[in-house]
């Protein structure tokens, strides 16, 4: 089922999230939900918070953005932790399903190390470098309630004010379904 994605603005993304448990009630379901909602968005991560829910989890799904570089880059990353980050700090353009219609340049590391559990819950510790630590970085973040946006100068913060209101109140076009945390309006 396709969920829909929670917009920029609502308290749900700046929540940390809590551990899950390996008896977490319907898991299989809600892990198949986010990548037909991933997929529906055409996005590369989901994080649980953007469906409204608080828990540290999520998923990437690499090789439906970039086949040759991110093969076989299609995980669930429960209760996840990076446990090291190394190499140069690097610029890329990032954006946020969240955050539809911005993208700006965000710099992080380039080598991470991440301990989680899969959707089977067995255990890893793994090491990930360039576009596949980017996108763990970036869904690892929400799970902290941490948004691409809070790495951004205050005064690029200043300059996407406007923008940011108007994905909270829904007026932008997006072809996703998405809950927004201001309801519009009505004209009189």
């Amino acid at each position: 089922m396709i969920l829909p994605i929670v917009a920029y603005g609502d308290p749900v993304l700046k929540k940390e999230t809590k551990e899950l448990s390996d008896n977490y009630p319907n898991l299989d379901k809600l892990i198949e939900d986010m990548f037909d909602t991933l997929h529906s968005a055409n996005g590369v991560g989901l994080a649980s918070p953007q469906i409204g829910k608080t828990v540290r989890m999520f998923i990437v799904d690499g090789e439906s953005w970039d086949k040759e570089k991110l093969e076989g880059f299609k995980k669930v990353f429960i209760n996840g932790y990076i446990v090291e980050e190394d190499g140069e700090d690097v610029i890329f353009n990032e954006g946020c399903l969240s955050i539809p219609d911005i993208r700006e340049d965000i710099e992080r590391p380039e080598i991470i190390r991440i301990q989680y559990y899969d959707e089977n819950f067995e255990f890893h510790d793994e090491e990930y470098e360039g576009l596949a630590a980017r996108i763990i970085q970036h869904e690892h973040d929400h799970t902290d309630g941490i948004l691409f946006t809070d790495h951004l100068s205050s005064l690029k913060k200043r300059l996407l004010k406007r923008k940011l209101e108007k994905i909270s109140k829904g007026d932008i076009e997006v072809d996703y379904k998405m809950k927004f945390p201001v309801k519009k309006k009505k004209k009189k």
